[in-house]
């Protein structure tokens, strides 16, 4: 039998497919890494952090740490079917994710769970779910499919206006009627980082979002409580036991870590000391119990996973997954830098929790989810074509 001999063509293409599929292992690796850490760390401070709470409400100390864990069993399934949707199942999926967002966000004003004066949580038995967090993810993917097709086409104001109010404005107005300005800001956010790395003109993207920027300041001034909670980063000491009470307690919680921490399990602060110890100022437990070490270490891995969503971005030629790596990359490191910021007395504390970290359910489930699209990203980037 004659020797299969092959072309030398054939074997090009092979090495250039054999090294694609090597750069996709590693830069998938280079996401999953930090992601998984920041859960086990965020699993550990859980732990610690609502072990007291637990026991003071439903008489458990791991109650909190058991829901978690059943919530990240729900979102690493979701993870994985993410990653094996195919892009242009995503572009499919865009609509319908979509409107049932804005469903979901219309029926939480009506049937939702009030806590703290704010209507986010809608009760579907014993479950609690949180649209605004699913609209992170919706918002970006319905935006990123419509640029994508249309970016070309929206030299012209009122062709790009459109789709923009239809998407962003939409689901702003009905977030903020929950209402949640930090949530807000995210969604835009990650919306705008779509379109400031398209093809639209900058003037059309640099004009909406003075104007967004413009009606979030309204809308928080026009609120005494709102605009207290903004402000008193400013000056933590003119109100301590007031509206900076909880960024006062976050800071004593840092303080008191020092360099390496008072040790796992060791917080004081849990100790009803700093409100919502588990959920938006879990960054603080961190603090006190791994000291300055383990703070920076995990602002690190969250600037590794920032670095490996750019990464996936960039190596994408097809431009809705370029597009759409860039928006879930933004909307997770600017929801860890406004979550951290908030804890350090850096910025205005917003209430959304800080990604992988975080006690809460729907905020985990949608951010693995999010990971999943962007490994889906990096899957489905072309090789390079062989000379």
């Amino acid at each position: 039998m004659a020797n299969v001999v092959a072309m030398p063509g054939s074997r090009a293409a092979l090495r250039t497919i054999r090294a694609h599929a090597r750069g996709v292992s590693r830069t998938v690796l280079f996401l999953l890494v930090p992601v998984t850490l920041l859960v086990v760390i965020g699993l550990g401070a859980i732990l610690s952090a609502s072990s007291v709470v637990g026991l003071r409400e439903a008489g458990d100390g791991l109650f909190y740490f058991k829901r978690q864990i059943a919530w990240l069993a729900v979102g690493l399934v979701g993870m994985l079917v993410a990653a094996f949707i195919p892009l242009q199942w995503w572009k499919k999926l865009a609509l319908p994710l979509f409107l049932t967002t804005l469903i979901l966000l219309i029926t939480v004003l009506f049937v939702g769970t009030q806590v703290n004066g704010a209507t986010r949580w809608l009760l579907i038995g014993p479950l609690s779910i949180q649209p605004s967090e699913i609209a992170k993810l919706s918002t970006v993917l319905m935006l990123a499919t419509v640029v994508s097709r249309r970016e070309f086409s929206m030299v012209r104001y009122r062709d790009f206006f459109v789709p923009v109010a239809a998407t962003i404005g939409s689901v702003g107005l009905l977030v903020m009627l929950q209402p949640d300005l930090g949530t807000t800001l995210l969604v835009s956010g990650g919306a705008f980082a779509v379109l400031g790395s398209s093809g639209v003109p900058l003037r059309h993207v640099l004009g909406t979002g003075i104007v967004a920027t413009s009606g979030a300041f309204a809308l928080a001034v026009s609120s005494p409580y709102r605009w207290a909670r903004v402000t008193a980063f400013l000056d933590l000491q003119s109100d301590p036991l007031g509206s900076s009470y909880q960024a006062v307690q976050g800071l004593v919680a840092l303080g008191t870590g020092g360099l390496w921490g008072v040790g796992l399990g060791a917080s004081r602060a849990r100790w009803s000391f700093l409100p919502n110890a588990h959920t938006d100022f879990v960054f603080a437990i961190l603090g006190e119990e791994t000291g300055l070490i383990g703070s920076l270490a995990v602002v690190g891995l969250f600037g590794a996973f920032t670095v490996a969503g750019t990464m996936i971005a960039f190596r994408s030629a097809d431009r809705f997954g370029r597009l759409l790596a860039v928006g879930v990359t933004t909307w997770l490191s600017a929801q860890a830098i406004v979550n951290i910021g908030g804890v350090v007395g850096l910025l205005p504390i917003t209430g959304v929790p800080l990604p992988f970290v975080s006690s809460g359910g729907s905020a985990l489930v949608v951010a693995l989810v999010g990971v999943g699209v962007l490994v889906s990203v990096a899957r489905h980037a072309p090789p390079i074509e062989p000379r």
